[in-house]
């Protein structure tokens, strides 16, 4: 473990620690709003008896959830 002062610059360490937190904490959101996408398209096609439009919500929510990180996720400063 790596002990920085505090006002210190920034070590390539440390940038490359950034870099990989900011990245998995991208993943893990991604993970999340999908199982919530799914969870949600399931209930739709089950419950509410309606599976094609619960497939047609969840393809394109997947879709959207991909584009959405990808354009977003290249935007933001490292």
């Amino acid at each position: 473990m790596a002990v920085v002062e505090f006002g210190a610059a920034p070590t390539e360490e440390v940038r490359a620690h950034r870099r990989t937190f900011i990245t998995f904490e991208r993943l893990v959101l991604f993970a999340a709003l999908h199982i919530a996408l799914t969870l949600a398209c399931l209930a739709l096609a089950f419950f509410g008896h309606a599976p094609l439009f619960a497939f047609l919500v969840g393809a394109g929510g997947t879709l959207a959830l991909i584009a959405g990180f990808v354009v977003f996720g290249s935007r933001t400063e490292l």
